[in-house]
C-alpha cells in the first residue's frame, strides 16, 4: 500500500442527520423507552447506539404498547402504518427524510390525478413499500432494465414513473430509458427523484475508482446507497468491497494494492470509516494520504420547531 485516498463528500447525508437528531430530541421530550418503527436508518452502529440508550426498534406497529410514544424512522411509511399507530393511540414523531416525502407527495398527487405509475426500486426495501403504501392499487415496481422491457401492464392514458431516492444513477437511467422507448406518453420527473446526497456519492466514487486498484465502502450490507456505492466501484474496473468494521480488513489488501480508495454510505458515522483507516494503517503512519473532493455539500434538514422547543422544556 503506498497511498489512501479518502473520498469527498462521504457518510451522513442531511437525511440521515435529521433522523438522527429527530430520535435524540424524542429522548428527550419521552425519555426511555422509546420506539422507532424499523430501524432509523441502515446502520447497526447507529442501531446499536440507540439501543443502548433505551430505544426499542420493531417492525410491526402492533409491537408497540397503546398510547406510546414512536418515531418513523428515515425511509418513510405507507399511509397505513400511519392509520395502525392512530388506531393505538400512538404520538408519532416522523423522522422521514424529507426527500423520502418528496417522492411520497409525488405519488399522492399523480393518484389523485387519475395516473398509473411505475415505482423503479428494490423489492422488500422500507422505502418501497412505504412509497407504495400511498397507491397500491395504482402502482408497480420495477428492478432493472430487464423489469422494464418485460413489464406487461394495461393502457393508461396517465402514466407515470416515480424512482427509490438511493439507486444507482446509472442503473436508473438506463431502467428509464426503456420505460420512456416502451411508453413514449409516460411523465418523468424534471429530476431524478434518486437524492443529491446519493448522486453526489456515486459522483465522488467514479473518480475515485479511476484513480484506486481497490476501493473500500464503509456501510452496511442492508444499506441500499452503500451497496450501490461498491457496485459503481465495481463497473468502472476497480476490486470493491463493502465492510463495517476493521476487523473485516483482508491482510493482503496492504501488499496487493498500491492506491486504495476509501468512501462511506449516507448512514455510516464517520468514527467507522475512522476506525477502518486506523486499521488498515496498523501503524504505518507514513503512508500518504490524501482527500479527493469532487462537490461541496451544504444542504440540511432542521426537525419541527415543536419538537426543538418540546425538548429544550423537557
Amino acid at each position: 500500500m503506498e497511498r489512501i485516498i479518502l473520498a469527498a463528500p462521504r457518510g451522513f447525508c442531511a437525511g440521515v442527520a435529521f433522523a438522527i437528531e429527530v430520535v435524540d430530541l424524542a429522548l428527550k421530550i419521552h425519555g426511555a423507552p422509546l420506539y422507532v418503527r424499523h430501524a432509523i436508518v441502515h446502520n447497526e452502529w447507529v442501531v446499536k447506539s440507540f439501543e443502548s440508550r433505551g430505544v426499542i426498534f420493531v417492525e410491526n406497529i402492533s409491537d408497540i404498547p397503546e398510547g406510546m410514544p414512536v418515531v418513523f424512522s428515515a425511509h418513510g411509511v405507507s399511509p397505513e402504518v400511519r392509520l395502525q399507530a392512530a388506531e393505538r393511540n400512538l404520538t408519532v414523531v416522523d423522522a422521514t427524510c424529507p426527500l423520502v416525502t418528496k417522492v411520497h407527495n409525488e405519488a399522492k398527487h399523480f393518484a389523485k390525478k387519475g395516473y398509473f405509475m411505475i415505482y423503479i426500486g428494490h423489492q422488500g426495501h422500507v422505502e418501497a413499500e412505504g412509497t407504495m403504501g400511498e397507491a397500491p392499487d395504482r402502482m408497480v415496481l420495477v428492478e432493472t432494465p430487464e423489469d422494464a422491457e418485460a413489464l406487461e401492464i394495461s393502457h393508461y392514458d396517465k402514466l407515470a414513473v416515480l424512482t427509490q431516492t438511493t439507486l444507482s444513477v446509472d442503473e436508473v437511467r438506463a431502467t428509464m430509458e426503456v420505460l420512456k422507448r416502451r411508453f413514449p406518453h409516460i411523465h418523468t420527473p424534471t429530476k431524478e427523484d434518486i437524492c443529491y446526497a446519493t448522486t453526489n456519492r456515486q459522483s465522488a466514487i467514479r473518480e475515485l475508482a479511476k484513480q484506486c486498484d481497490l476501493v473500500l465502502i464503509v456501510g452496511s450490507t442492508t444499506s441500499s446507497n452503500s451497496n450501490r456505492l461498491r457496485e459503481v466501484a465495481e463497473s468502472l474496473g476497480a476490486e470493491a468491497h463493502l465492510l463495517m468494521t476493521p476487523d473485516q480488513i483482508q491482510p493482503q489488501w496492504r501488499s496487493d494494492h498500491k492506491i486504495i480508495g476509501i468512501s462511506s454510505g449516507a448512514s455510516t458515522p464517520e468514527q467507522l470509516v475512522q476506525d477502518v483507516i486506523g486499521a488498515l494503517l496498523d501503524g504505518n503512519f507514513n503512508v500518504p494520504f490524501d482527500i479527493l473532493e469532487t462537490v461541496k455539500e451544504d444542504v440540511s434538514f432542521k426537525p419541527p420547531r415543536d419538537l426543538i422547543q418540546l425538548a429544550t422544556m423537557s
